[in-house]
């Protein structure tokens, strides 16, 4: 019998998909005049100075966004309110995040609009991007070219955090954007829809906060630790260094299979390592926590990844285990 090898297997948040490298593309459509029915963005967008200080707005507080589910702000109502066009399918939930998902609007002239939003993204365009103000959070607009642009409502500065919407569009994608992104601000500071959060649960758990610095030391020299959105963090000392990251998701349980073994993580957890096969020292540990919605969990998952390392010499599994051991014990008891 072949392995199940599910969903879970793909390491996407691990090599960063964010809506930054996800850009979606236009392909086949006339880049020519946009058929957007209403292009006046809202007068809260982009209006105002902004402010390089420090961002203390509560309602887009890292715990406060961590709980908040993204696919709200792109059902048919909340799209099909703003004028966009004609919203023919239900929001799709990313099913290996909590804090992305993406849908599709078709203009007055039939060309589609695609939206990829992600809450807590960390991958932004520069500051030198900043147009003003959307709903008193500093505004980014990156226009790629002609049918991508990136929206991002920053709710953190240095380190940068923001609400963003990926936009695929052959009109002016960052109209749109810019129009859905005012009412996302909006909504985020009038009673957003929030997952709930039963005992235990690693939806509002701080990634950063749930390894000890000098169990990662052994791993990763120096390392320091940096939020990579809102439920993953990075430890890393340099670009050259070794990376150890910890990540909360859902998704299938683990299994044995797709170069998954089992390994003992202490206190009756079972763990699921797999080496890299890359000429880079890497290796992946994951286990279930607890349970999340239908058939699937809350993973925890650690990555240990050294590129100017062997692997043969380097034990990136031994390096991954024994930091996810003490990962396993510094997480919310279900």
């Amino acid at each position: 019998m072949l392995p199940d090898v599910r969903r879970r297997r793909l390491p996407k948040l691990f090599l960063l998909v964010t809506a930054l490298t996800l850009t979606l593309t236009a392909c086949g459509q006339d880049l020519g005049r946009s058929n957007f029915a209403r292009t006046t963005v809202p007068a809260g967008a982009g209006s105002g100075p902004a402010t390089d200080g420090p961002i203390t707005d509560a309602a887009v507080a890292t715990g406060a966004l961590r709980t908040v589910k993204p696919c709200q702000f792109l059902t048919k109502d909340a799209l099909g309110a703003l004028g966009l066009g004609t919203v023919e399918e239900d929001p799709t939930p990313s099913s290996i995040a909590y804090d992305r998902c993406t849908n599709k609007v078709k203009d007055p002239g039939g060309k589609e609009i695609r939206l990829d939003f992600e809450i807590g993204n960390t991958l932004l365009p520069h500051a030198d991007k900043t147009t003003g103000l959307v709903g008193g959070l500093p505004l980014r607009v990156d226009k790629t070219d002609d049918a991508d642009c990136t929206v991002a409502a920053m709710t953190a500065l240095n380190p940068d955090t923001a609400v963003t919407l990926t936009v695929a569009y052959a009109g002016d994608p960052c109209r749109p954007g810019q129009t859905l992104m005012d009412a996302v601000v909006q909504k985020l500071h009038n009673s957003p829809e929030k997952y709930s959060t039963p005992p235990g649960t690693l939806l509002t758990a701080d990634p950063c906060a749930m390894a000890e610095s000098s169990v990662v030391a052994s791993a990763a020299p120096s390392a320091k630790p940096a939020a990579s959105g809102l439920h993953a963090c990075d430890w890393k000392a340099s670009a050259a260094a070794a990376t150890v990251t910890v990540q909360f998701l859902p998704g299938l349980p683990p299994i044995v299979g797709d170069g998954y073994s089992k390994v003992d993580l202490g206190g009756g957890i079972t763990g699921f390592q797999k080496k890299g096969t890359s000429g880079s020292s890497k290796c992946d540990v994951e286990w279930q926590h607890r349970p999340w919605q239908g058939d699937d969990v809350e993973l925890a998952q650690v990555r240990y990844e050294n590129y100017n390392a062997q692997p043969d010499t380097d034990d990136p599994c031994g390096k991954a285990v024994t930091v996810a051991k003490n990962v396993a014990t510094l997480l919310p008891k279900p």
